[in-house]
């Protein structure tokens, strides 16, 4: 077994530590969410806290890890007699992105559980994880309907599994903690809010930080064993520093000055509901737990506001998570005041407790970091926009940009954006936008089941049985089932797809308040797909060709912030971009055959360039229509004259023509409308 390596070895990273080590030291904070670009030890310091959590005392044999002090009463192992506990290592468990419901959840023999009446349960990733951390790698890409098992699991603290009439519960109380790339796209709100913390991370820019990296990560390579015992004893250190933490903590006062300022605070930055409150306030108390004290400090609760309200102030979906820290002094100043109970009521300047007024931090304490990086740590939080800003007014202008080429224009408001679906049934990732065969959804028949059955269709089941009940020397109430009969429930719910963006940029789009609304109404269908779990990608043309301004990915904000940043002009190279589509659509079929597309051509229809532009804009159209993509072509065209152009590109593409104005959901030619084409025959 690979010898992980040590906590207290990870160079820097102080926000992340320090949010670590604050949920070992009180559960109840609820766990941690660590943003951050590939290749920042997010991973390896969450998979090196688990060595620093005290020892669980579970029942001996129990699958589900009671507590012998208190077992569980409905425990499926139970009833537990009273006897001595065995005493065990904390438990980190990962769950995989691709996991099955039965594997997270556990699986309940159905055949026996009908015929037998047996309740025959193979606990799953909830019960190993129980007492102990679930540690979720990537978390922003996890299927949704594991995301609701995990909320209904963290809000209840219990796990539930029923199939037809078949249920069983266990405990399931675990610290939380995931981590995830931004650029791989969002986060849900309902799971993101979870989190008691979040921490921004990003590599270094300083030389000799990642040269001391480097060295200790080679060194660990050449001799995880030996290097990990160059390391015990600061990780003994911290490992006893959590349990006094630990011990402490009940005696650790949160006067009402301090409960003032986090309420203040949260109010102050419209964070919804009052989950942040409490989150704040354990925060705060374990950060004074940790540093020895038994007062929370004014510092305690600008480091827990710090760690608790990035991810949770009301915001845009693109904007960046972060607070404004002269905002949080100032409101902290403005509620600072002496607790009537006494004490300073959080106002004191030794945070370490130490009584020398200096603040040490240790390995990652409460003086190491402050909530966000650095200033030379790159866009990893604040307010600020992506964007460069404009001097005296101006337009910024993109480098290097030609003749004929102006500066981006600013997208306008976006809208609510009403619903483009793609017709026909599939069977792509779980989602929010066209019709799927799903695991999740309203049942809609049965079948023979490949595999392991995980939906029981109840009423088919025992149709197929019935007729041979007899045969089978039925004497008894039960029905005799055997294997055969059980027939798998098939389900329709919804599923995500690939928006493909093709954006004219050229000239004849490049009215500064034309483009400014075609970017409002292509953000607009961002969000929406943003709130439809789809991916998203981006091509646009203009001058002599096309390009492929953004992949396909996950990532909706990137889309968002390369359609910003799009300048416009020159010739429409409609032909161009339309094949730059296509040939994008085609190698994304070969990486994901099920994940079903839809096209959203931007233009006014225009052709230029070359010979016969309109003429080769109209044969790569047809290609779409050949391979049955779903398409929609959104009419930019403006002016008392019209051309109608845009609606004849929408019928060689197979789809339909929508304006600017009927992309509005609230419009009266706004109703749900699926895409038209030759990829009905799919239906």
């Amino acid at each position: 077994m690979t010898t992980p390596f040590p906590f207290t070895a990870v160079v820097g990273q102080d926000d992340l530590r320090l949010a670590l080590l604050l949920n070992a030291v009180s559960p109840a904070v609820g766990g941690v969410l660590v943003r951050g670009e590939k290749g920042t030890a997010k991973s390896t310091a969450v998979r090196a806290l688990s060595a620093l959590l005290p020892e669980v005392a579970v029942v001996p044999g129990c699958r589900f890890s009671c507590d012998p002090a208190a077992p569980d009463p409905s425990c499926p192992d139970g009833p537990h007699e009273t006897g001595p506990a065995a005493v065990r290592a904390a438990r980190m468990v990962e769950l995989p992105v691709g996991a099955s419901e039965d594997r997270l959840v556990g699986a309940l023999d159905i055949e026996r559980a009908l015929a037998e009446g047996v309740k025959a349960f193979e606990p799953g990733l909830l019960a190993d994880a129980h007492r102990g951390i679930l540690y979720v790698d990537e978390v922003n890409l996890l299927h949704d309907h594991l995301v609701d098992l995990l909320l209904d699991a963290a809000a209840m603290g219990a796990s539930y599994v029923e199939r037809e009439g078949v249920s069983v519960r266990h405990a399931a109380r675990f610290l939380l903690v995931g981590t995830m790339n931004p650029e791989e796209g969002e986060l849900r709100p309902q799971l993101l809010d979870r989190f008691g913390l979040t921490v921004e991370v990003a590599a270094s820019r300083e030389p000799e930080q990642r040269v001391e990296v480097v060295r200790r990560r080679l060194a660990y390579d050449d001799d995880s064993a030996g290097f990990a015992a160059r390391w015990a004893g600061e990780e003994a250190a911290v490992r006893q520093r959590v349990v006094a933490a630990r011990e402490l903590l009940p005696q650790v006062r949160l006067g009402d000055a301090a409960l003032r300022q986090i309420a203040a605070t949260c109010a102050a930055f419209e964070v919804d509901g009052m989950r942040a409150d409490i989150v704040m306030a354990r925060t705060a108390t374990a950060l004074a737990a940790w540093a020895g004290r038994t007062d929370v400090l004014a510092e305690d609760v600008r480091q827990a506001a710090l760690l608790a309200l990035p991810h949770r102030r009301r915001r845009n979906p693109f904007d960046a998570p972060g607070l404004d820290e002269d905002k949080l002094d100032e409101t902290l100043e403005q509620f600072a005041g002496n607790d009537p109970d006494g004490g300073d009521g959080g106002n004191g300047n030794d945070s370490d407790g130490d009584g020398d007024g200096d603040d040490d931090p240790g390995p990652g304490g409460p003086g190491g970091g402050g909530g966000q990086p650095e200033p030379d740590a790159g866009p990893q939080g604040g307010d600020t926009a992506a964007r460069p800003e404009a001097a005296d007014g101006e337009e910024p202008r993109p480098s290097g940009a030609g003749v004929g080429e102006r500066s981006p224009a600013h997208a306008a408001e976006p809208f609510r954006a009403r619903v483009l679906s793609v017709p026909g049934i599939g069977e792509g990732a779980a989602g929010r936008r066209s019709r799927a065969r799903t695991e999740h959804g309203r049942t809609t028949g049965s079948r023979r089941p490949r595999g392991a059955l995980t939906k029981l269709h109840l009423a088919a089941t025992v149709q197929a049985a019935a007729p041979y009940q007899r045969a089978r020397g039925r004497s008894g109430p039960g029905l005799v089932i055997r294997r055969d009969d059980l027939r798998q429930a098939s389900r329709e719910g919804r599923e995500g797809n690939l928006v493909l963006f093709v954006v004219d940029a050229s000239g004849s789009m490049a009215a500064r308040q034309r483009m400014s609304a075609v970017k409002g109404a292509v953000l607009s269908l961002l969000l929406d797909a943003y709130q439809r779990r789809d991916k998203v990608g981006l091509v646009t043309f203009r001058g002599s060709a096309a390009e492929v301004a953004l992949p396909p990915t996950s990532s909706v904000d990137a889309a968002a912030v390369r359609l910003e940043s799009l300048p416009t002009g020159g010739r429409t190279p409609l032909a161009a971009g339309l094949l730059k589509a296509h040939e994008v659509l085609r190698v994304e079929r070969l990486r994901d055959a099920a994940r079903r597309a839809l096209v959203v051509v931007v233009t006014d229809g225009r052709a230029t360039g070359g010979a016969e532009p309109v003429a080769l804009a109209e044969r790569a159209a047809r290609l779409f229509a050949a391979d049955g993509i779903a398409s929609v072509v959104v009419d930019c065209e403006s002016g008392p004259v019209r051309l109608g152009l845009a609606g004849r590109l929408a019928g060689e593409l197979g789809g339909t023509a929508v304006t600017l104005e009927e992309l509005r959901a609230d419009s009266i030619a706004g109703l749900v409308r699926d895409v038209q084409g030759t990829s009905r025959r799919a239906a």
